[in-house]
C-alpha cells in the first residue's frame, strides 16, 4: 500500500551505505586487497558498486565470482572472509564521503523533533566506528546493524526492531533508503519508504521500485513530511 503525501510521521530511519554515505571507495579497496592476497585479479570499482547491498558475505561471494548470483567454493569463501574483514577494518572511513544534503537534512529532521535511527546491513563493528569517523553518530538514537538480529534487509525485522525501540508504529516511521532492499523491507514492515536518486541499487532503477517518493536528497525528503503529534 502507498502512503499519502505529505506523510504524517513520528520518526525516521535511514539506510547507511548509498543513502547517508558513499562508502564504495572503501568497500572496493577492501575487496581488491582481498583479491590480491588470494592471487585473484582486481575488479573495477564500478563492478563492485553493483555488488553492494546485502551485507559483507554477499559482497564477498559476488566479488569472488564476479557475479551477482555466484556462489564461490566454500573453502575459498572461508579463506576470503577474514582477509576481507581485516582489509575493510584498515580502510573503513578513509575514502568515504557524506552525500550532498545529508548533514543539512539530518539537521532539519533533528530540529523538527524527529527521533532518528540508522538501519543498515553493515555489521555493527564496522558501522559504529564509521558513523563516529564521519561525525554522524550524534544524530541517531538507535543503530540497527546487519548483525543486530539474525535477519537483515530485505527482511522487515530490522525495521520493526527500530520501531519497537523508538515506540513508534510502523506506519508512522519513515524509511529512507536507496535500493530494492530498503523498499521491500519497508513494504513488508508496513512503513512508508522514500528512495534517493543516488546510491547503490544492485542494478534496479529506483524509478521501478514500489516507493512512496523518490527524492534527490534528505533535504527534499524533509519537505514531504510533517510531524505527527
Amino acid at each position: 500500500m502507498k502512503f499519502t503525501l505529505p506523510l504524517q510521521i513520528k520518526a525516521v530511519m535511514i539506510d547507511l551505505d548509498g543513502t547517508l554515505l558513499d562508502t564504495i571507495p572503501d568497500l572496493a579497496a577492501a575487496a581488491n586487497l582481498m583479491l590480491a592476497e588470494l592471487k585473484m585479479p582486481a575488479l573495477p570499482e564500478a563492478t563492485i558498486r553493483n555488488f553492494v547491498g546485502k551485507g559483507i558475505n554477499n559482497l564477498i561471494e559476488r566479488t569472488l565470482t564476479n557475479s551477482m548470483d555466484g556462489k564461490p567454493d566454500a573453502d575459498l569463501f572461508q579463506r576470503a572472509l577474514p582477509v576481507y574483514e581485516r582489509s575493510y577494518k584498515a580502510v573503513n572511513g578513509k575514502h568515504t564521503t557524506i552525500y550532498p544534503g545529508v548533514k543539512e537534512g539530518l539537521d532539519v529532521l533533528r530540529a523538527q523533533g524527529y527521533p532518528l535511527a540508522c538501519v543498515t546491513n553493515k555489521v555493527e563493528r564496522f558501522t559504529l566506528p564509521l558513523l563516529d569517523y564521519v561525525n554522524l553518530s550524534s544524530y541517531f538514537v538507535s543503530v540497527v546493524a546487519g548483525d543486530t538480529l539474525p535477519q537483515r534487509k530485505p527482511d522487515p525485522a530490522q525495521l520493526l526492531h527500530a520501531c519497537r525501540q523508538m515506540n513508534v508504529a510502523p506506519g508512522e516511521m519513515l524509511m529512507i533508503g536507496d535500493s530494492i532492499n530498503d523498499a521491500q523491507a519497508a513494504r513488508a514492515a508496513g512503513c512508508p519508504i522514500f528512495c534517493v536518486t543516488y546510491g547503490y541499487n544492485e542494478g534496479h532503477d529506483v524509478q521501478s521500485l514500489d516507493v512512496d517518493a523518490i527524492v534527490a536528497s534528505l533535504v527534499e525528503a524533509t519537505r514531504l513530511i510533517s510531524k505527527k503529534i
